[in-house]
């Protein structure tokens, strides 16, 4: 593993040493950092999976902040406190769950399948949520990790070789605090002026996840309740832009410091679920959760709790409409199953997109992000196609499609994805074109696309 003496090294590296002999070398400051251009796989993936599994999926009670809602927050959730009551004995702690965390039918390969069936590029998975447990062998988590305790195995690495077997890009996602953890603790008592959790605990256990399993992308959480400065979050991400194995590829979201949030970092996540009004000037990402009560796995989830497919692929055309990426997330049962509820969805979304891909995949915000003339249209646009495309999610109740924004020429085609046909249309004036449309096929999804080419 990583030694202490070694991370130190790079972290003075990272922030002494500003000119290097080929280009730009970014300094440990927002100024520098923020100018990094995003690498183009994350613009052009568009679609990944979230993945949340821990400790937490063990109680699978709530969420997967069982454990502070049940001993941190004041007063306790009492629904949690009952929970324990019911099910455990006296003086059953959390760290008492870890052994039940088997994994013991945890196959990378067939959640890899899933997950390329599904259509997603990408795929992040918690190397470390808020309890401190990580799922890879940490020498920095002494006996709170997926290979001292639990499954007795490292995730992370499993499912890091089964995703990019399938050349899908892998990230890793790392809370920067951890709830109960002394160190932690003891900073924050002494209001964030000591580092010894950042400097002892948090920083070398980074350091040695990058060097170990060179994640191509880090979700970092878990930052809101000290600066960057306290973090030091600006020294790391020198050294992973300027000198990490993952140099060239890595890509970071907002998350590491206290008013961080839309406004530094690689892409913006901004909030959970973040939904924009109007088209944003920086590239984000919206993170959503095929169950919308939880990121963790819950026992006591309901079908009505579960997004439907519609849901879905509406929530990711609009977020690709809006240029942001979408990060769809699942939460498997602690013995390693992805519920196939969550497998469906998966399925039915790569089923879609395997038909009107060429639509998301790639694409930039048209000058018009949506209208509602017929019935609601987001728009995107693809240069490689040299294209835009109109979605639907409403089946119209004629046979004549309006769209009032694009400006046609004799030139103009236009084409149902899934269908080669072209479609008769008419101009109108000054802009916009009346479409008649053929009969739509039947799709589990509900969105429908339509091709232009030739239109301004």
């Amino acid at each position: 593993m990583f030694a202490q003496e070694s991370w130190v090294f790079l972290l003075l590296a990272a922030w002494f040493i500003v000119i290097p002999a080929s280009g730009t070398r970014y300094q440990a400051n927002w100024e520098s950092l923020d100018a990094r251009p995003l690498p183009t796989w994350y613009d052009e993936a568009k679609f990944g999976i979230f993945v949340h599994w821990g400790v937490f999926s063990v109680p699978g009670f709530e969420s997967e902040w069982f454990w502070w809602n049940w001993q941190g927050q004041n007063p306790p959730d009492q629904k949690c406190v009952q929970y324990m009551l019911d099910n455990y004995p006296p003086g059953f702690s959390y760290p008492d769950f870890a052994p039940q965390f088997h994994a013991q039918f945890f196959d990378p390969d067939d959640w890899a399948d899933i997950f390329e069936a599904s259509g997603a590029k990408y795929v992040v998975l918690t190397a470390k949520h808020h309890e401190g447990f990580t799922t890879w062998p940490s020498s920095y988590s002494w006996n709170w990790n997926s290979v001292d305790t639990g499954p007795h195995r490292d995730l992370v690495g499993d499912l890091a070789e089964a995703v990019r077997n399938r050349s899908l890009h892998y990230g890793l996602y790392n809370s920067l605090y951890e709830w109960f953890n002394p160190l932690y603790l003891a900073d924050r008592k002494n209001n964030f002026t000591t580092q010894d959790f950042v400097l002892k605990k948090l920083l070398p256990e980074l350091y040695d996840m990058v060097l170990s399993y060179k994640p191509e992308l880090i979700w970092s959480d878990g930052d809101w309740e000290a600066p960057d400065t306290y973090w030091n979050s600006t020294e790391f991400l020198a050294w992973l832009y300027n000198d990490s194995p993952v140099k060239d590829v890595i890509v970071t979201n907002d998350r590491w410091g206290a008013g961080c949030y839309c406004k530094h970092g690689g892409y913006y996540n901004c909030a959970d679920k973040y939904t924009p009004v109007e088209l944003p000037k920086h590239k984000w990402e919206k993170c959503q959760s095929v169950d919308t009560q939880s990121w963790g796995y819950r026992r006591t989830m309901r079908l009505s709790e579960v997004m439907d497919l519609p849901s879905i692929v509406q929530d990711l055309v609009q977020t690709v409409a809006m240029g942001g990426n979408y990060l769809l997330n699942v939460g498997p049962t602690p013995d390693g199953m992805i519920p196939p509820v969550f497998e469906e969805r998966l399925r039915g979304i790569g089923a879609w997109l395997e038909v009107n891909g060429e639509a998301i995949y790639s694409s930039k915000p048209w000058r018009i992000q949506t209208e509602n003339a017929t019935v609601p249209v987001w728009y995107t646009s693809n240069s490689k196609y040299s294209s835009v495309y109109a979605v639907f999610m409403t089946k119209p109740t004629v046979y004549t499609f309006h769209l009032s924004e694009p400006i046609t020429a004799e030139s103009t085609t236009v084409t149902l994805l899934g269908n080669p046909e072209p479609l008769r249309w008419a101009p109108l004036h000054p802009r916009g074109l009346i479409i008649l449309l053929p009969e739509l096929p039947q799709t589990p999804a509900q969105a429908w696309i339509l091709k232009l080419d030739g239109v301004k």
